[in-house]
């Protein structure tokens, strides 16, 4: 396991004191008006042991929620709530990124004050929505050119009061079938303007959401989530990879600090990728990846010195294991992860 002890320079800005990424966990305890709160420091804290900690997602715009009590970063109360996580962190000796997020279309008016949620498209999700007894995701109202933009700038000023927050960087998450992916999609934008269409328009917000992100915070403190293999959300279309691999090439200009695979099992294996997920991203991408996806010690250390990735997240190990970085260094059992766990920060 030396491999994950390594210390690993993101780049001459910020060095990880491991290749243990601590992956974004949705955890759902944010306090009134959306706020982190003190347990939620605590729950950071404890985990500082890790290379890097991703935050839960934390929406950008009052438009973006589609879960219970889950945090922002668009009002002053909101900053202030973050700050006092990165100051527990960052006194524990951690290195914290927020990862911020839109929805798009995974909501409902149940989260949005009576609101239609938001998208590129007129399209639906199919399913159940969680957390509800029979809710169905309804028909979004496709975006107006103008709130496009607005939604960008939203993405930006979130990332200038993360790091007002005190975070050390942001990922921008632009998987899981979300508003960015969404954009991405041709199953989910049906849109014949400037943002649809053609594989250069549908990477038109996501690159837009980078390039202004990397101007005001600079992009040694910038990452973005991906998921080239469509699994959740949404379905692959035919020419999606395509626009993957071209959104990648286009982020090679940027510096970003790392891209970071968005996957639940990152041994899916998808045809139109010729292999997995995070294959995709180091075939088509020259920067530090971020493998995720059902990774533990042992096969973190496997992608590692085989050259799949340059460092792993871990996601579900630590909400069991607050401590997971000890107990593997010093070969202590690791404690299971079981879904009741998810009642409760620890």
């Amino acid at each position: 396991m030396t491999t994950l002890f390594q210390a690993y320079e993101l780049n001459k800005t910020l060095t990880l004191q491991n290749k243990i990424i601590m992956a974004p966990l949705t955890r759902c305890f944010a306090g009134e008006g959306f706020v982190a709160t003190d347990e939620m420091a605590a729950y950071y804290a404890k985990r500082a042991g890790a290379g890097l900690i991703i935050t839960e997602a934390t929406v950008v715009a009052p438009s973006g929620h589609g879960y219970p009590n889950t945090s922002g970063i668009y009002t002053e109360e909101q900053i202030a709530g973050w700050k006092k996580v990165t100051d527990a962190v960052h006194a524990e000796g951690g290195t914290i990124f927020m990862q911020l997020w839109h929805v798009g279309r995974i909501s409902h008016s149940i989260y949005l004050d009576g609101d239609q949620p938001v998208a590129p498209s007129a399209l639906a999700h199919e399913g159940r929505i969680p957390r509800t007894d029979d809710l169905q995701y309804p028909v979004p109202r496709a975006l107006e050119i103008e709130e496009i933009y607005a939604l960008e700038s939203a993405y930006i000023q979130g990332a200038k009061n993360a790091i007002e927050a005190g975070f050390d960087g942001v990922e921008i998450h632009g998987a899981n079938g979300y508003l960015i992916d969404q954009f991405l999609r041709g199953s989910t934008n049906e849109r014949t303007d400037g943002f649809g269409g053609s594989m250069t328009n549908r990477t038109r917000f996501a690159l837009d959401i980078v390039k202004g992100i990397c101007a005001e915070v600079c992009s040694d403190r910038v990452g973005i989530r991906l998921s080239p293999g469509a699994y959740v959300h949404l379905e692959h279309t035919s020419g999606d990879e395509e626009t993957f691999s071209y959104l990648l090439k286009e982020l090679e200009q940027f510096n970003l600090a790392y891209v970071h695979t968005g996957i639940f099992d990152d041994s899916t294996k998808f045809d139109y990728l010729d292999g997995g997920s995070t294959e995709f991203l180091r075939k088509n991408y020259s920067g530090t990846v971020i493998a995720s996806g059902g990774y533990d010690a042992a096969k973190a250390t496997a992608a590692i010195d085989s050259g799949a990735a340059d460092v792993v997240a871990i996601g579900r190990a630590f909400i069991a294991n607050p401590d997971l970085v000890e107990r593997i260094k010093n070969g202590v059992e690791l404690v299971d992860y079981s879904e009741e766990m998810l009642g409760s920060l620890v």
